[in-house]
């Protein structure tokens, strides 16, 4: 139960990021005593070796070894590291008992991946204490309930708290006091800031930047001039301004699947079955959130790494696999055409309110009293209860979740792939991954915010 919650006092508020350590490698740490101590791989490559590593033990970090390296390299760095695969349903199920203590400190929790969330607890200071007494106590809660250590920043903003955590993990606790965010992110590289990838660095060093300090004082006319308002945002958040409240946990933003494939295929019948897998992901997750989607997007990356985002509203909002499907193959088949493909997706966004259906409505239409019937199957008895025949004996794998239940379905996960940074990047789910950005779209308070391998 969610604790009762006075109206946030005047004042600055007070956001903790929490962040779990090592979140894939711990659990499996945890859950089988022998490879404690010991370094340790989530991620068993397919073909060739050709998989990622989804997270490293912090024994495993010393050799080098890091989330989205390729297994082959993690396996010369440390001959005797422990590679175990991966795991989505258990991390899944860890994550939501995670989420679901921190509710209990405030209902403003906001989920960013799988294993972090932000949460605003200024109007539960009065019951819980301060900002680091709440941390401690939620840290302690992690550590005796799921035996897992968590790293806690605790600032005024989103921004300085996200920082904060990064810095004295594992089982860090850093507390910024209202005003003293500058002073604090003054030492720190240009890096560490939100909306500072490798080719803005680049820009800014051209300025002679190369702590946040400098950005702190350096001429934001010129930076504007160079950069436009992104140089005048950047300014703003090296002095830790940013006024990005704790998202309302049930204002779902977008619910969707990748698959990567173990080879890289141009097969047009392999494509849109496995379009149409990830459809029929979508569409029942939007039923059982009572949830219709008036926008599709899918993404195609191809063997060279080329990633695309494409999407289009639909005439009516959709919650059935075929509306959902037709508009991505749609849209997916000019940028498949001629390439090898190595990753699709597909998204649906843009909700309305909640649907609820009456007892006594008109009668429904038999498709979809027969897709009705179809999930009550498989919530029965398992999502591989009942397919497609299009489906059967495809190898297809259950998509990977890679948003990991959206808050509006109250799972507290979200996780998405993202472009590498070399060629040698393959897209399995990883610990903290924030949600890839079209290279085209607007960028908001999250470009390029996590440019560098996550803190975990």
């Amino acid at each position: 139960m969610n604790p009762r919650v006075a109206p946030p006092p005047p004042g600055p508020r007070t956001i903790l990021h929490v962040d779990l350590d090592a979140f894939f490698a711990a659990i499996e740490q945890r859950d089988h005593p022998e490879l404690r101590g010991k370094p340790v791989a989530v991620g068993l490559g397919g073909a060739n070796d050709r998989g990622v590593v989804s997270a490293a033990s912090y024994e495993a970090r010393v050799f080098g070894i890091h989330s989205a390296m390729p297994i082959r390299t993690a396996r010369r760095l440390c001959p005797d590291c422990i590679f175990v695969p991966v795991d989505g349903a258990k991390y899944q199920r860890v994550s939501r008992e995670v989420m679901s203590i921190l509710r209990r400190f405030t209902p403003l929790v906001q989920p960013i991946s799988i294993d972090e969330a932000f949460l605003d607890v200024t109007g539960s200071r009065a019951l819980f204490g301060d900002g680091e007494a709440i941390a401690r106590r939620i840290k302690d809660t992690i550590q005796a309930e799921l035996s897992l250590t968590a790293s806690v920043g605790v600032a005024g903003t989103k921004l300085v708290a996200k920082i904060a955590s990064d810095l004295r993990k594992p089982d860090g606790l850093v507390v910024v006091a209202p005003g003293d965010e500058a002073a604090f992110l003054a030492p720190l590289p240009i890096s560490r800031l939100w909306g500072v990838g490798p080719s803005t660095e680049a820009v800014l060093r051209d300025f002679g930047i190369a702590t946040i300090g400098d950005l702190q004082a350096a001429d934001r006319a010129g930076l504007v001039r160079r950069l436009g308002k992104h140089g005048g945002t950047l300014v703003a958040r090296a002095h830790g301004l940013d006024p990005d409240p704790v998202d309302d946990p049930d204002a779902a933003k977008s619910i969707g699947h990748e698959h990567t494939f173990d080879v890289d295929t141009s097969d047009p019948e392999v494509l849109e079955r496995t379009l149409l897998a990830m459809s029929e992901g979508v569409s029942g997750r939007l039923r059982h959130a009572g949830l219709r989607a008036r926008t599709i997007t899918v993404k195609v990356r191809d063997s060279g790494f080329r990633t695309v985002t494409r999407q289009r509203a639909l005439a009516e909002p959709a919650d059935m696999t075929e509306p959902i499907w037709r508009v991505a193959v749609e849209l997916a088949r000019p940028e498949m055409r001629g390439k090898r493909i190595r990753l699709l997706g597909v998204t649906a966004s843009g909700f309305g309110e909640r649907e609820q259906l009456g007892l006594f409505e008109g009668i429904e239409d038999r498709r979809r009293l027969a897709v009705r019937a179809a999930d009550a199957v498989r919530a029965r008895f398992g999502r591989t209860a009942i397919t497609r025949a299009r489906l059967l004996r495809t190898g297809l794998p259950a998509p990977f979740e890679r948003d990991l239940g959206t808050p509006v379905e109250r799972r507290g996960e979200h996780a998405q792939d993202r472009e590498p940074q070399s060629s040698q990047r393959r897209g399995e789910p990883r610990e903290g991954d924030p949600e890839e950005r079209d290279s085209q779209a607007d960028t908001g308070p999250w470009e390029d915010a996590f440019d560098d391998e996550p803190g975990s």
